[in-house]
Parts: structure tokens; C-alpha cells; sequence
């Protein structure tokens, strides 16, 4: 049986005015991800680690940040579309693991949330998803609540 392991991260800044998506979820929080999509940190992180496992393109040369088609797309159609690239190529996932690093919206209220939509577009159990949420214990750039860092890994194996 083959398998192949991705990683993905990703790091947005948080900016007032701008929703707080985060796993294909919004949360209530003054402040969200900037960026040319919705800017949701963690379905941009996901799609990095499975289309990188499946040995695709990464998500700035498949959904190019110069192509007014993605200005403020939601991240959630263009991680189902890395799904479906990663499922043509002959992969199926096993599982995902997320990290959130953030001192700006609290995770935990929202864990469940986030893994129920990640499965559903990731179209898998959500039990082959986890979600954590870590502070940064006010250290590094990002300790005064101005960002969102997050780190994703998951697990292919062949069709």
C-alpha cells in the first residue's frame, strides 16, 4: 500500500472589519484573516498538505493571488478543489491534523465545528480530523493578537 504524508502552514494578519474564518467556519471575533480570499488560514493550510502529498501544485500557483477569479473566494471551494485534484491523481485521504496558533479568537468553542466542516469538504469522517488551538503564551510576532499561524499535516494513501 502506498502513502505519502503532506504539510502544509500558512499565516495570516488579523484586521478589523474582516470576518474571522477559520476551518470553513466564521467565528464571532472583532477581527479576521486578511488576504486576496476570505483568508482562512486553515483550509489554506490544509490544501497545501494534500495537494503537496499528492504531489500537486501548492495553493498560490493553483488559485493565484494575481487572478481576480480568487478575490475573496471561499477558501472552502478551493480546498474541495484540491480535494478533487488530489482524488483524480489517485489519492484518498486517511487523515488531517491542524494547529492553530493564535492570540486572537479562542479555538476550543469552535473545535467541533471546524472538524465537522473540514470532513464534510474534505469528504471523510470527522474522526479523520483534528483540530487544536494553541496560544502563543505572549511570545514572538504574533503574541499581541495580530495573526493567525497554522500548521497542517496529513495522510494520502493510493486508490
Amino acid at each position: 500500500m502506498s502513502m505519502r504524508v503532506g504539510l502544509g502552514f500558512d499565516l495570516h494578519r488579523l484586521e478589523e472589519g474582516r470576518p474571522c474564518v477559520l476551518g470553513g467556519v466564521t467565528l464571532p471575533h472583532p477581527t479576521g484573516p486578511a488576504g486576496h480570499s476570505d483568508g482562512d488560514a486553515v483550509l489554506h493550510a490544509l490544501t497545501d498538505a494534500v495537494t503537496g502529498a499528492a504531489g500537486l501544485d501548492d495553493i498560490g500557483t493553483l488559485f493565484p493571488d494575481d487572478d481576480p477569479r480568487w478575490k475573496d473566494a471561499d477558501s472552502a471551494t478551493l480546498f474541495s478543489e484540491a480535494m478533487r485534484l488530489v482524488r483524480d491523481a489517485g489519492w484518498a485521504l486517511m487523515n488531517l491534523d491542524v494547529v492553530i496558533a493564535t492570540e486572537g479568537p479562542r479555538i476550543k468553542p469552535h473545535r467541533a465545528a471546524m472538524r465537522a466542516r473540514i470532513a464534510e469538504l474534505a469528504g471523510v469522517d470527522a474522526g479523520a480530523v483534528n483540530v487544536k488551538g494553541k496560544t502563543l503564551e505572549g511570545m514572538g510576532a504574533l503574541a499581541d493578537g495580530t495573526g493567525v499561524a497554522v500548521q497542517a499535516v496529513c495522510l494520502l494513501t493510493a486508490l
